[in-house]
């Protein structure tokens, strides 16, 4: 009997966390990034101000919580779309990861602005928690992306780079878990970073519309141009 009261109780918890979260992205939605309001969530559920502190102290503790939720959803579905493709295919993983962003972005356009895009006013990041570690995995997810298309795509990338043209922290990690790479495919990485998210930024942000009636072309387009630059199938099959 105890233990099912103590399910109940936890599942009615989840439910209830899941709400708060789900109406902060709705305020997000409706009024940008400061009409996250822990008493603004309270109100709308019926809440008093302190029940819902139960489960979120501060304001920044439910960001926190949703940025870490969201770019680890955002990196699991990334990782998967690439693992599906074969690993001799870095043309195919590059194409597979760009146009997994792309959908998740537009199924979570608040999301993607919470994690890429919308500052909330006075909120300070931890320095560590699920959030970093999805944008460790991003990161690394990206670099061995790269990595895969480097003896062909290093035979084009120019510019002369240095470990010290790089954040420190984000040097070493590279040169841990890629040994051999050099520092001009960091550089690559963050290009083809730019470019996979550039297009997906104008569109959440609006910016296309009126302009196209097509992005899913247009970005489809930008990614085989991409594809094609670093010397690999723009079909992704090379």
């Amino acid at each position: 009997m105890g233990d099912q009261t103590t399910s109940r109780r936890d599942r009615l918890r989840m439910q209830t966390t899941a709400e708060i979260k789900a109406i902060a992205l709705k305020l997000m939605a409706e009024g940008g990034p400061d009409a996250i309001s822990l008493r603004a969530i309270a109100r709308e559920m019926g809440m008093t101000a302190g029940a819902i502190y139960s489960y979120f102290p501060t304001r920044d503790d439910l960001v926190t919580t949703l940025i870490g939720d969201l770019y680890t959803a955002l990196v699991d579905e990334a990782e998967a779309a690439r693992d599906a493709v074969p690993a001799e295919d870095a043309g195919g993983r590059i194409l597979a990861w760009a146009q997994t962003v792309r959908e998740w972005a537009l199924a979570n356009p608040e999301g993607f602005r919470l994690i890429y895009g919308d500052a909330v006013a006075g909120y300070q990041a931890p320095e560590e928690g699920p959030a970093k570690e999805a944008e460790h995995r991003a990161c690394t997810g990206l670099t061995g992306l790269v990595a895969a298309a480097w003896p062909v795509a290093g035979q084009r990338a120019g510019g002369d780079y240095a470990w010290s043209d790089f954040d420190a922290g984000l040097a070493g990690t590279i040169q841990s878990l890629f040994p051999g790479l050099p520092p001009a495919a960091v550089a690559l990485t963050l290009r083809v970073w730019g470019r996979m998210h550039g297009l997906v930024a104008l569109e959440i942000y609006g910016h296309l519309r009126g302009l196209t009636h097509d992005a899913d072309e247009l970005y489809r387009d930008e990614m085989s141009d991409l594809i094609a630059s670093l010397g690999l199938s723009p079909a992704g099959r090379g």
